[in-house]
């Protein structure tokens, strides 16, 4: 079994990001971190809500829960996020890297007021296997593509580098997205 421990990666934002904020999800306790970028405000850590339908831990082992969060299908992804909050759209996944990248970039540092922490919480793809835990990280979002595929967002860690990409068919015409029934974890923006 993985060791245990959270490897966070932290995105150093300056200028109009404020300090973070707390909220505590009424559902079950959760207590989540929060930061507001460029208006919007984001919860900074992964959504640790265990649904009854759709979610899952790393592993299946909720030993996991704390560090990475819960990983959903697309289908639950939608409905997990707690009143007053919604799963992102690509576009505003698409003006979180845009404000990012005009700052300092993506970067790696410790959490302070004005940071936006990535949990390698790795994935769980259509067939079962759950992979890439403290490598990567996958994110939903609201935008469906068709049928069986959805849009994500992912930060990859490759040689030491970060690297962030979101799947969306507005910047390429033929992209697919990923299938609907992958888990992957959900980060959630205020209304």
């Amino acid at each position: 079994m993985k060791r245990i421990f959270s490897l966070s990666i932290f995105f150093i934002l300056v200028l109009e990001a404020s300090g973070q904020g707390k909220f505590t999800d009424s559902r079950d306790g959760n207590v989540y971190k929060t930061i507001t970028i460029d208006k919007n405000i984001w919860m900074v850590e992964n959504l640790r809500f265990k649904a009854p339908k759709g979610a899952y831990y790393f592993d299946n082992d909720p030993n996991n829960k704390l560090a990475y969060g819960v990983l959903y299908s697309w289908e639950s992804a939608l409905t997990v996020c707690p009143d007053g909050w919604h799963l992102p759209n690509g576009q505003e996944f698409q003006e979180l890297v845009n404000y990012v990248d005009q700052k300092d970039g993506w970067k790696k540092g410790p959490a302070d007021t004005t940071s936006f922490g990535i949990q390698l919480g790795g994935m769980q793809d259509y067939e079962g296997t759950f992979t890439e835990m403290d490598q990567s990280a996958y994110f939903w979002t609201s935008t469906e593509y068709d049928k069986e595929n959805a849009e994500y967002f992912s930060y990859i860690i490759v040689v030491n580098t970060p690297v962030t990409d979101i799947s969306r068919k507005s910047d390429i015409s033929d992209i697919h997205g990923t299938e609907k029934n992958n888990k992957y974890s959900v980060r959630c923006v205020k209304n």
